[in-house]
């Protein structure tokens, strides 16, 4: 292990929390949009539909391990993907709606703001708790540098 792994398992950490940030505000800013700009095989317009972000750690292979060889990060996390949720959409009876359908039903994103206000506190913990390992790692290296120095 590293001077600096601890500060690349924060920072990546970092990066792959603050992705997931944008990601559910970009869920709560689309929670009304019935429009976005896709399709079904009826040709009607699908609503937003929940997006949600899949983490994947990151460690060096076990082969390159047995070869001596070490990648830039080594540790850590990151994004393996972003991926539409697949629950349905919601059905609202909202007859006035211009999406509506003849019933007056009209099909809502699959986007359920309480669910997102607790993905957004959790990634907001997270974030913070990274910086603190990330302080915490830097305070360890000024340390050990004073204790070098004198």
């Amino acid at each position: 292990m590293g001077l600096f792994t601890g500060i690349e398992i924060s920072g990546s950490g970092l990066t792959a929390q603050r992705l997931r940030l944008d990601v559910i505000a970009n869920n709560i800013a689309n929670a009304e949009t019935t429009r976005s700009g896709r399709t079904d095989p009826e040709g009607r317009s699908l609503p937003y539909r929940r997006q949600r972000v899949i983490f994947e750690t990151r460690s060096p292979s076990f082969t390159s391990i047995l070869k001596g060889r070490k990648s830039p990060i080594a540790n850590g996390v990151r994004v393996k993907a972003i991926e539409a949720d697949p629950r349905p959409f919601p059905f609202v009876y909202n007859p006035d709606h211009p999406d509506s359908d003849a019933q007056g039903y009209v099909r809502m994103p699959n986007v359920n703001i309480i669910e997102e206000m607790v993905d957004l506190i959790s990634a907001s913990r997270a974030y913070e708790a990274n910086v603190s390992a990330l302080n915490a790692t830097k305070e360890m290296c000024i340390r050990a540098l004073e204790i070098g120095h004198g």
